[in-house]
């Protein structure tokens, strides 16, 4: 059965993770995998969810199944956290997910089943995942511009010209924001003329909120998905829980629909659970219920909003300092763009080949593509990160 199969590849991002653990160098910092640290090093987890476990401990009387569509009470509280009062939420529909990329997956399968072998437009750079959860769902992948590599802003102009030449009904990823792996995100004014080609060309809007209050605040970063809401008679958004509620390893996500009706939404829910019932039966539910109770009690909800701007600060600080040290060491602002990006991450510029030798001569993790991790990024290490990375570089 097994004779023709040969070894997978390793992630590129996650085999970092096992690369980093097995390396004894006591200098060594982490930038690669997507995780936020506190000032210690380590990830914490948020005392807001420590008191959600212990209600939900002294609560829940049963581990019986819920069912395909998850927690009802978990979809319908993060409905309102990513659209607020949006007029159009009789439209919507969703269900609960094994964490965001769960989301993506199955409402690729939607797509896929209702446009067999369909077209969709992911940006480039994109999400390394994003191509092969597509691909694995029947999807034609095509990229469309979106970064300037000179200047590290958004390339609107090719990205709109693009774009202006896709056929109608085509799916566009968009990432709502923090975009994962640039950290370089729209203006409003750009996200405004991004929704007005979308409408005239009839296209059709998927989003990807996996770092909702990381870049500028909650409802900032809920700004663009809103407005794209708000014009299109359609549209699909995974989110994920895992950076803003830092719980990482529990899996909770949610997939969303805008139908043009609230019964073609409801339509489009009864296939998703059926998908779900097929791949996975039913999402885990010990995260969703943690920030289900999170939502929906006040204090518990404001607590967890000021230790979220705790997390962003950092980013921020990091942010700051690290482009500070860059300009320092080099006399010029080409590395200012980190002070601009907004979220985790940015791409630094270098090649796959900087990356080995950061790693092997300086004890230095980054992906292969330049990313680097900003939630990671300890203010001690600054100094040397800067060292290693211009040693190199400049070679």
């Amino acid at each position: 059965m097994f004779n023709h199969l040969e070894m997978a590849s390793p992630d590129k991002i996650l085999s970092l993770m096992g690369l980093f653990r097995d390396d004894p160098r006591p200098e060594k910092i982490d930038l690669g995998i997507g995780v936020y640290r506190d000032l210690s090093g380590h990830t914490p987890i948020l005392a807001c969810v420590r008191e959600a476990e212990q209600r939900l401990l002294a609560q829940q009387d049963t581990k019986t199944y819920v069912s395909p569509v998850g927690d009802e009470r978990f979809t319908q509280a993060l409905t309102s956290l990513v659209f607020g009062d949006h007029e159009k939420l009789e439209r919507m529909s969703g269900l609960q997910t094994p964490g965001g990329a769960g989301a993506l997956r199955l409402l690729a399968g939607l797509l896929a089943q209702a446009r067999p072998g369909g077209r969709i437009w992911v940006p480039d750079p994109t999400w390394t995942h994003h191509h092969a959860v597509f691909a694995d769902a029947g999807l034609d992948v095509r990229v469309y511009p979106y970064l300037n590599g000179v200047t590290h802003a958004v390339d609107v102009e090719a990205m709109l010209d693009t774009l202006l030449r896709v056929q109608p009904g085509d799916v566009v990823l968009l990432h709502g924001c923090c975009h994962n792996p640039s950290g370089a995100d729209p203006t409003p004014e750009q996200w405004r003329a991004i929704v007005d080609v979308i409408v005239q060309r009839g296209l059709f809007p998927f989003v990807d909120l996996a770092y909702q209050g990381f870049g500028e605040g909650l409802e900032q970063d809920a700004a663009a998905t809103r407005l794209i809401a708000r014009h299109v008679p359609e549209m699909v958004i995974a989110y994920s829980c895992s950076k803003n509620f830092g719980i990482y390893r529990e899996r909770t996500g949610g997939a969303f629909v805008l139908g043009e009706t609230a019964s073609k939404a409801a339509a489009a829910k009864s296939q998703l659970a059926v998908l779900a019932r097929l791949a996975y039966s039913m999402p885990p539910d010990h995260g969703a219920s943690v920030v289900r109770i999170i939502l929906e009690d006040e204090p518990l909800s404001i607590a967890w909003r000021v230790e979220l701007a705790t997390m962003r600060d950092k980013i921020q600080k990091a942010r700051l300092t690290l482009a500070d040290a860059f300009r320092k060491r080099t006399g010029g602002d080409r590395y200012g763009f980190l002070a601009r990006h907004k979220g985790m991450f940015s791409l630094l510029g270098t090649t796959a080949d900087d990356a080995v030798r950061l790693r092997e001569d300086h004890a230095v993790y980054v992906v292969g593509d330049g990313r680097i991790n900003l939630a990671g990024l300890q203010l001690g290490s600054v100094d040397r990160f800067v060292g290693a990375v211009l040693s190199q570089t400049r070679q």
